[in-house]
């Protein structure tokens, strides 16, 4: 659904203008597979506190459209298109500035285009609805819902809203990045051998986090995602995860996330219990075992 608008922008009275945007990034995601319900594709997002920001510049006197890193094309692609279907030249300058490093699992692209699109709502006071987002960034990639507010199911290769599930407690992730750089869009179109067997417990695996989230369950949360951690070894292994799923073993953490697509996995700990300074710190220690950079992420409350 394109939603152009008749009037010419000239006839708008618009001005040289700047508007802000910005848009979350996720762990990976606490639950990525293939439902054997119906066969889809699925993730379940796990957003933190870490985010894109993105500026965008609108003067009509410009004759070009910039954007700033000028690798970001699937930005130009998305912008341009909002632009004219809103009645406006494709000029101007945007600018994005992200929290999160590119082709590790974290959402950064997918983070980068929404907030791209809000800094342009907000520049031209335009009203775009989540339905006209999703059908621009269909036509660009696989996609992470970052763009709602809360923990969402997704089908992220049809981009398209399964379930909204509500918010997350507050978790804390003692993460590390195992190196490299992967190909999301591929990843993503590359098909997923899973078994039946194994596609009915995913299916069981969403109706478990669904309840979860629901009733704020932290235990069965990472019960959750450990055991997509463990499913997912067959498409995207990751050499550390028996060792850090020792680890949060060893200091009780509630379980283990990974970047399903990605490159980074840790341990996941509850900061409203007791023993929580001290399980961080054994993490931690424990964790810069295996990598020289450890990370710590929090989940977004959204309160």
């Amino acid at each position: 659904m394109r939603l152009a608008q008749s009037r010419s922008y000239k006839n708008r009275g618009v001005i040289p203008a700047t508007g802000k945007g910005k848009a979350f990034g996720t762990f990976g995601e606490l639950l990525q597979g293939v439902d054997g319900e119906n066969g889809l594709d699925f993730l379940v997002t796990f957003p933190i506190q870490t985010h894109s920001y993105a500026t965008f510049y609108f003067d009509s006197e410009m004759d070009s459209l910039q954007v700033n890193p000028s690798h970001k094309k699937k930005s130009f692609q998305l912008i341009s298109q909002i632009l004219m279907d809103h009645g406006y030249p494709p000029v101007g300058r945007l600018e994005i500035f992200s929290e999160m490093p590119e082709g590790k699992g974290l959402a950064s692209s997918s983070a980068d285009l929404v907030a791209a699109a809000r800094s342009i709502e907000n520049c031209l006071n335009l009203k775009m609805s989540t339905d006209y987002l999703l059908s621009l960034m269909r036509t660009i990639e696989p996609t992470d819902g970052v763009m709602y507010k809360g923990v969402v199911s997704f089908f992220h290769r049809k981009v398209e809203l399964c379930r909204f599930l509500g918010t997350l407690p507050p978790l804390t992730v003692v993460g590390i990045d195992e190196g490299g750089k992967i190909d999301t869009v591929q990843f993503n179109n590359t098909p997923k051998p899973f078994t039946q067997i194994e596609k009915k417990e995913y299916h069981f695996l969403h109706q478990k986090i669904v309840k979860a989230i629901a009733e704020q369950d932290v235990k069965s949360i990472g019960e959750v995602s450990t055991r997509s951690a463990q499913l997912n070894q067959k498409i995207r292994p990751k050499r550390l995860l028996d060792s850090i799923i020792c680890i949060s073993e060893e200091v009780g953490g509630i379980g283990v996330a990974v970047a399903h697509s990605g490159t980074y996995l840790g341990i996941l700990l509850d900061p409203r219990r007791q023993p929580y300074p001290l399980q961080l710190e054994q993490a931690q220690k424990l964790m810069g075992q295996l990598s020289d950079n450890v990370t710590l992420f929090h989940s977004l409350t959204f309160e």
